[in-house]
């Protein structure tokens, strides 16, 4: 009977919350309780995913190890979650190898409010680079089961503002395409597009005008070229 009321209880709490904030008190505690079991080489991370995604970081701990603070932007998987091209976007113990050459074991859970809709994340990066060094160093030392290197995992990437963000999808889908910009055709660019509205690139702040002048389109062509991709004609 305790049991059931318990349970009950909790599963009331959980459809409440049509905000993060509604229970802030049980996330200041559990990140204070995480950050003391796991000490300082685990990054936890709690996004606001209804404030603009160039501010959705409302608190975080150990945030040196991404270079992250309060106040910062999400990275490019809660933009593909808010986007829709991800159905359900939750991602536990992937690995994750960042830009400056860190490697992290990740988990990603996306919190939703009664509705269903997206309205937070709660993030851990736990850095495991100097372990796999040394385990590297075991197998070079040891010389015993030497296999060939792992695939590298999902890449996420962590920045502090949502301009870099940006920059970085289009970089990703200038290599997809594999041109420069003055040699792309009608076919390659409305691709670039595609894959930019794929990421939810477009769901940043002044980002369509950005790519219109990376393509060196016009404005009318840009949203042309959009209509087409999402109407599945191009």
């Amino acid at each position: 009977m305790i049991k059931c009321h318990y349970q009950n209880k909790s599963k009331a709490m959980v459809n409440a919350m049509e905000s993060i904030f509604d229970q802030w008190d049980l996330w200041q505690n559990l990140l204070d309780m995480l950050e003391k079991q796991f000490g300082d080489r685990c990054e936890f991370v709690l996004h606001d995913l209804t404030k603009d995604y160039n501010h959705t970081i409302v608190d975080i701990r150990n945030g040196y190890i991404t270079g992250r603070k309060i106040g910062d932007c999400g990275s490019n998987i809660g933009l593909e979650v808010l986007k829709g091209t991800v159905a359900n976007g939750n991602k536990y113990n992937y690995i994750t190898h960042t830009r400056d050459g860190k490697i992290f074991r990740s988990s990603t859970l996306f919190l939703r409010d009664n509705s269903g809709a997206v309205i937070g994340s709660f993030c851990i990066n736990l850095d495991i680079t100097p372990t796999v060094k040394f385990e590297e160093y075991l197998k070079n030392y040891n010389q015993y089961g030497i296999k060939p290197e792992s695939e590298q995992g999902s890449e996420e990437i962590f920045v502090n503002d949502v301009n870099q963000l940006f920059d970085y999808i289009c970089q990703e889908a200038q290599r997809n395409i594999g041109k420069n910009v003055d040699d792309m055709t009608r076919e390659d660019k409305m691709a670039f597009i595609r894959y930019l509205d794929n990421k939810g690139a477009f769901l940043i702040n002044r980002s369509s005008e950005k790519t219109w002048e990376y393509l060196k389109i016009s404005k009318f062509t840009f949203y042309n070229y959009l209509d087409t991709v999402r109407s599945n004609k191009g």
